[in-house]
C-alpha cells in the first residue's frame, strides 16, 4: 500500500503538470493554425492578382 501511495505521489505531479501545459499549449496552437490559414489566403490572393 505504501508503494502505491508513493507511486501516485511521484507520478501524479508530472502528469498534472503535463496536462496543464497541454491544455495551455492547445489554445496557442489553435491561434497559430488560424494565423497560418490567414497567411495562406493572403498569399494566394496576392499571387493571383500579380
Amino acid at each position: 500500500m505504501e508503494g502505491f501511495i508513493s507511486l501516485i505521489g511521484n507520478v501524479g505531479f508530472p502528469i498534472a503538470v503535463s496536462l496543464y501545459l497541454l491544455i495551455r499549449i492547445e489554445g496557442k496552437l489553435e491561434s497559430l493554425t488560424t494565423s497560418i490559414n490567414a497567411l495562406s489566403t493572403a498569399l494566394n490572393t496576392f499571387f493571383k492578382s500579380s
